[in-house]
């Protein structure tokens, strides 16, 4: 049975942004709930200044919720949600083009061990540069899906979407096994 699905969106960027949207329709067409975080008021603070209100924020969407959701971001996005999967139990985490950190924020990104983990990043992202997110996934063994895109994965919509519906399957096989 599907959960809930909690779509971060990145900075410069709103809850009604390509990918997050794109991954909703997905994700509801599938059965799940699915909750889109406005960050907009928070990325007023600069990217450093953000990403303590933008924690606070998506704490309390996960505190409304009965089981742990599934958390999917995008660049400062996706830094969130990792950094939020240590505080609370999530179901899974689908992030896009992390940032390995944020310049003049005190904590690099981190994630909840032992949690469905997909990260997908572009070969020539000019923001969040590659080799950051590589030897973090490398670090932890964790499936790092490189795709031939920029910062936006724009071009690469359809190849997301076939892996997130492939993600949230096995979340479902994943909760499915460790209930029993």
């Amino acid at each position: 049975m599907p959960g809930h699905v909690i779509l971060s969106h990145g900075s410069d960027s709103g809850p009604g942004a390509t990918k997050v949207s794109a991954l909703a329709e997905l994700a509801e067409a599938m059965g799940w709930v699915t909750t889109r975080p406005d960050y907009r008021e928070d990325d007023k603070r600069g990217y450093a200044g953000s990403v303590a209100p933008r924690i606070a924020r998506l704490h309390a969407h996960i505190q409304a919720l009965k089981a742990p959701p599934v958390l999917v971001g995008s660049s400062m996005g996706a830094f969130v949600s990792g950094l939020v999967s240590l505080d609370v139990p999530v179901a899974g985490l689908f992030l896009l083009a992390t940032p390995a950190l944020i310049p003049g924020y005190e904590k690099a990104f981190d994630l909840r061990k032992q949690v469905p983990t997909l990260l997908m990043h572009g070969q020539q992202d000019e923001i969040c540069p590659i080799e950051q997110i590589e030897a973090f996934a490398g670090k932890r063994s964790l499936p790092l899906l490189v795709l031939h895109d920029d910062h936006r994965l724009t071009a690469s919509m359809e190849s997301i979407g076939q892996q997130f519906r492939l993600f949230l399957d096995l979340v479902i096989n994943h909760r499915q096994a460790t209930a029993q």
